[in-house]
């Protein structure tokens, strides 16, 4: 299941994008999943950015309570658990190889580029590397595609069907148009 292309982000996503991440917003070709009050969660990232540097993060999480979920999983040591179901579960594993390769065929619609061919991201098809990238990516292209980020997504203390946004009056649910 692929799902880009997306909408080109509006002035407004892409200045709550950069507030979202504390720095200006790079690369962003889409918002890719949003928060219950319509705020961007995950932006979908060019493979190159404007000044030429590979960028294989394609689907990245941008909502601050988002990350803080994930930092705490990672910070309890949920990951060695997570990589021991890839080893132990074939049907994890085989279904994990496949989020890998729809996050590579998601990113090639916006260009290939020879440095990051075959590298998706946190860790995909075989390590569990950074559980932010594999939550964006589950939340980008739903529940069922990447079995890691939906059960980190699962075990968070974070749902993106309650908002948590630092200033949800400026939710952007009409795209901030």
């Amino acid at each position: 299941m692929t799902r880009p292309p997306y909408e080109t982000p509006t002035a407004a996503e892409i200045a709550v994008v950069s507030q979202q991440l504390g720095r200006a917003a790079r690369g962003v070709v889409g918002i890719a999943a949003r928060c219950a009050c319509g705020n961007p969660t995950v932006v979908a990232t060019a493979p190159r950015l404007d000044d030429g540097t590979p960028f294989p993060t394609f689907y990245y999480l941008t909502h601050p309570a988002a990350t803080v979920a994930m930092s705490t999983l990672e910070a309890t040591q949920v990951m060695p658990e997570l990589a021991g179901m890839l080893e132990a579960d074939a049907d994890v594993a085989a279904a994990y190889s496949r989020a890998h390769e729809a996050y590579l065929a998601d990113r090639a619609q916006f260009g290939e580029v020879p440095e990051i061919a075959g590298i998706s991201a946190g860790g995909m098809p075989t390590r569990v590397k950074c559980l932010h990238a594999l939550a964006g990516h589950a939340l980008a292209a739903g529940p069922g595609v990447n079995p890691i980020g939906d059960l980190a997504l699962q075990r968070s203390t974070w749902s993106p069907e309650r908002c948590a946004c630092t200033d949800p009056g400026a939710a952007l649910g009409d795209r901030g148009e």
